[in-house]
């Protein structure tokens, strides 16, 4: 089979490509690049060309670009370039130059397939990046996932030459006589992709000849084998985890509760644990923190990751956001207060008639207006805070109450009190209001409250 019967048959074998529509090729001048844009124009596909000039190489950054417009003149084909000041946008960002330079380009790219009603971006990966890609995760220990190299299809990016090697393309090349430009940084072992490149492959291939097309064909195996244990892995991840519920005290969660024992129960527990942990951002090396540390007598051990915070909790294990304690708000008059959080609280202040009924959900309470002293102050519960919970004669620390109703950490860091202008707590908000306050057969006006969760 030729060059172009392997690709075609590749991108038929993914449907990877409307033949009635259009298709963006992410051109740098490079002959992957070139390769790729000369294949689809063969096999009739109808192409854009968008190329990106970086400013990154001097002179050369713009001999590329006007390479590259030359053969879209050449060809016929539309040809749309940027611009990027990188050096500066990595600065600004605190990113390396290689990851400002990826983050520029699929955003342009992106930009451009809407504004022409383009299906998708082709890009020139090959089956040679994708076996050093695999290196890479291997070396970096990414777990099962990265031993796939590249996905042929990832959202709007197309990726047809996966199934051809760097010698297929440059065969290809100066088999349709084509010239291209080359990259002087990629012959530099400065960067780790171009020490794999240069460095380990050639080594790899001294060893044996074949050994980048069996890493190729084992991490398409791989590839077969990882659907099957996602597949696994969320029938899993169902069995062992349960929503975390959006009440008063949480006012927004996307966190999940993973329950221990069935946790243990599965056939590969420490597996489980890392596919679910992984998606909130959990490294390999807390997650076996985590596992080493799940039983009884771990409760109350917290880890972070960049965004959110775990809990284990007495045979629980609790994925939360990352807490952000509300501000401190005075509440002057009835009316209605918007949180820190985004949550509103609705202080009204009526008479007490026959129709009056004392409310029984958590997020409501009403009190003694003549007990009540304005203004009231909502904040974030604090060491030594004491209320007298409804019910009972003497005080009680908040966080011995909520210890008592079996509340986690979480919850109590989350706690918030309404406090009187004298200090004294009137309710420790969802929970319970304070019995000073309480209404009575004396009371003739209520103050009542009621916490609303955010709306979307």
């Amino acid at each position: 089979m030729t060059t172009k019967d392997i690709v075609s048959a590749y991108i038929d074998r993914y449907g990877m490509l409307d033949s009635k529509a259009k298709h963006i090729v992410a051109l740098s001048g490079g002959a992957d690049s070139v390769a790729l844009l000369l294949l689809l124009m063969s096999l009739g596909y109808d192409v854009e060309v968008a190329h990106c000039n970086f400013h990154l190489r001097g002179e050369e950054s713009c001999r590329d670009e006007r390479f590259v417009k030359s053969l879209c003149d050449e060809r016929g084909v539309p040809f749309h370039v940027a611009h990027f000041a990188t050096a500066e946008y990595a600065s600004l960002h605190k990113i390396s130059i290689e990851m400002a330079a990826r983050e520029l380009r699929y955003r342009y790219f992106e930009q451009l397939r809407h504004d022409i009603g383009a299906a998708d971006i082709c890009v020139a990966h090959h089956s040679d990046d994708s076996v050093e890609t695999l290196l890479m995760n291997l070396v970096r220990g990414t777990g099962i996932h990265g031993l796939t190299g590249i996905r042929p299809i990832n959202g709007y990016v197309r990726r047809p030459l996966l199934c051809i090697s760097r010698s297929d393309i440059e065969s290809y090349l100066a088999s349709e006589g084509q010239d291209y430009v080359t990259d002087s940084t990629n012959l530099v072992d400065d960067v780790t992709r171009n020490k794999f490149r240069l460095n380990v492959i050639p080594l790899l291939k001294e060893i044996n000849p074949s050994a980048t097309d069996n890493i190729r064909r084992t991490a398409e195996y791989v590839g077969e084998a990882v659907r099957v244990f996602d597949d696994a892995m969320s029938a899993g991840r169902r069995r062992v985890t349960e929503s975390v519920g959006q009440d008063v005290i949480v006012p927004s969660c996307s966190g999940v509760i993973l329950v221990t024992a069935r946790l243990m129960a599965e056939p590969s527990p420490e597996s489980l644990l890392y596919s679910i942990l992984s998606d909130y951002g959990f490294t390999s090396a807390q997650v076996e923190q985590v596992y080493a540390n799940i039983d009884v007598s771990s409760s109350g051990r917290v880890y972070s990751s960049s965004g959110f915070d775990l809990l284990i909790d007495r045979g629980r294990i609790i994925i939360e956001p990352r807490h952000v304690a509300i501000r401190l708000m005075k509440i002057i008059d009835p009316g209605v207060y918007v949180l820190s959080d985004g949550r509103r609280i609705t202080v009204s202040q009526h008479d007490i008639d026959s129709d009056f009924v004392l409310p029984r959900t958590a997020d409501t309470v009403c009190l003694d207006a003549d007990k009540v002293s304005f203004p009231l102050v909502l904040r974030p519960a604090a060491a030594g805070d004491r209320f007298v919970p409804l019910g009972m004669r003497g005080s009680k620390l908040v966080s011995d109450y909520l210890t008592d109703r079996k509340r986690t950490l979480f919850d109590k860091r989350r706690s918030i009190v309404l406090a009187d202008c004298n200090g004294d707590i009137v309710w420790l908000v969802g929970e319970r209001p304070d019995n000073r306050f309480r209404i009575t057969t004396h009371s003739r006006r209520v103050v009542r409250l009621k916490i609303e969760k955010a709306k979307n």
